[in-house]
């Protein structure tokens, strides 16, 4: 959608986040962002069991838009606690998904390459998942300095 605004169907926002009660600053981040959001909004939070968002994926209903935030905390969750979840499995979900889908992910290739194995790890995995989902849509939006700037049309 050129005009960066959601059709006026049912918006359910897929959260990878993980909620942290000992962190108050994180849930005060949490708040602030719930706020932000359209009140109508259904929002679910998977970030706690990966597979979730394959489900909630393969099961949409075609009349409903979903907004996936973020796809760097999913591969993160998954390299925690679904290994298995790596490779192809989200493109798959992604190409079976009926819903309007929008994927929001942190491009790695823009950014300084972390200095540890786990880190360099986790930017070939997000790196990997970006590419395979980026392969199965439609439409690819690169955002920069809040500028969307069309990849794949």
């Amino acid at each position: 959608m050129s005009t960066g605004t959601l059709p006026t169907t049912r918006v359910t926002l897929l959260t990878q986040l993980r909620r942290d009660p000992s962190d108050q600053e994180w849930e005060n981040r949490i708040a602030a962002h719930r706020e932000r959001r359209r009140g109508d909004w259904e929002t679910v939070e998977v970030g706690t069991r990966p597979s979730a968002l394959l489900e909630l994926l393969t099961s949409a209903d075609s009349g409903d838009t979903l907004l996936v935030d973020d796809l760097g905390t999913w591969v993160a969750s998954v390299m925690t606690d679904a290994p298995r979840l790596l490779g192809e499995a989200l493109a798959d979900a992604v190409t079976s998904c009926s819903a309007r889908l929008v994927l929001i992910s942190p491009e790695v290739g823009l950014s300084v390459v972390p200095a540890t194995a786990a880190g360099r790890a986790f930017a070939d995995a997000l790196g990997a998942t970006n590419r395979a989902v980026a392969a199965r849509c439609d439409v690819v939006t690169l955002v920069v300095a809040g500028i969307p700037v069309p990849i794949k049309a």
